[in-house]
């Protein structure tokens, strides 16, 4: 294993030569340092592993110039790129430990990032994409499995809300994972890191975060209604200050399409590879702070919830309310999701 970052002649003459690197703990897609150059301390990230490298990587580049825009910082900024070893140097942010009511700040910074987003965002970065039919067919077959009762107007209802989340409008510059671990909690502010899954589309799918439960990160976490509510004033208040328009507050579409998301239940690593639903069924596992089926009771019961009363989401209410029953009565030692982060 590499000790020493990759820093080539170009990086070099723009900002002298590294010393003291030191590995940061990183996922295997990618190799950290911190290192100490003349302008003060940096990171230097390789992104490595896997034939989307340099998609990943090109990705996290134009995320990172595009949130350089904010008036007030959202990300480290760039201080050299190198294409051709895919090494990216970014300044150093020192992280603090986060205030019991973390999440009110962090939606502020989230409405920030996502207003950086200028009309030319969809030529440097792809659209955001949501669940699709085969989310839908897999999360039906579990429900199935459980012995749930399917009333005839569910496959409807789905698909049609993978249609409106593919269409939904907004061109927010998306993170793609904003979760506890990609924000920094400094003096000035919180600021983003990890932008190697960046996209744009709607910024209500990562506002739905807070609800749903950090669908695709190691740190779920929940919080008490007021709290959320007063985070959810803080991305709503901070969109407005940032762009003048309003953004209409509806997370139910959003959160119901984390819930049928199999690959919301792994690792980045493990997803696309099999129907992570039908795995769950017949085995547990642990990824950071619950199990997959922690996870998944938690969505349900969520779902459950924002969906009572919807007119064109009624049998998915009904189904979820059934299946977090079932779920909860066929495993009953699953343990609620954590209120406070590690």
């Amino acid at each position: 294993m590499r000790s020493r970052p990759p820093f080539g002649d170009d990086l070099r003459a723009g900002l002298g030569v590294p010393r003291n690197p030191r590995r940061l703990d990183s996922s295997p897609r990618s190799r950290v340092w911190r290192v100490e150059l003349d302008r003060g301390p940096a990171v230097v990230k390789e992104t490595v592993d896997g034939a989307d490298a340099g998609e990943r990587y090109a990705r996290e580049v134009a995320a990172l110039r595009l949130a350089s825009r904010a008036a007030t910082p959202v990300a480290p900024a760039v201080l050299g790129t190198d294409p051709g070893r895919r090494v990216l140097v970014i300044e150093y942010l020192e992280h603090r430990r986060p205030a019991p009511d973390w999440i009110i700040g962090y939606a502020a910074a989230l409405a920030r990032l996502h207003a950086c987003a200028g009309p030319d965002v969809a030529t440097v970065l792809p659209r955001w994409e949501g669940p699709d039919e085969t989310d839908v067919d897999a999360f039906l077959r579990l429900a199935d499995a459980l012995g749930a009762m399917v009333a005839p107007g569910v496959d409807g209802e789905l698909r049609a809300l993978t249609e409106r989340l593919r269409q939904a409008p907004g061109h927010a510059l998306l993170h793609g994972d904003p979760c506890p671990g990609n924000d920094l909690h400094t003096a000035d502010g919180v600021r983003f890191i990890d932008f190697e899954q960046a996209s744009w589309g709607s910024g209500l799918v990562e506002l739905a975060y807070l609800r749903i439960g950090f669908p695709t990160c190691w740190c779920v976490t929940t919080a008490d209604a007021p709290l959320l509510d007063r985070a959810e004033r803080a991305y709503l208040d901070t969109w407005r200050a940032e762009t003048g328009t309003d953004v209409r507050l509806d997370l139910v579409d959003a959160c119901v399409g984390w819930l049928i998301r199999g690959d919301s239940l792994v690792e980045r690593a493990r997803r696309g590879t099999v129907d992570h639903l039908a795995a769950m069924a017949g085995e547990d596992w642990g990824w950071g702070t619950v199990t997959a089926r922690e996870r998944f009771a938690h969505r349900l019961g969520v779902v459950a919830r924002m969906t009572a009363g919807q007119a064109d989401l009624r049998g998915v209410s009904a189904l979820t309310a059934d299946l977090r029953h079932r779920v909860l009565g066929r495993w009953p030692t699953l343990r609620p999701v954590p209120a406070e982060r590690p």
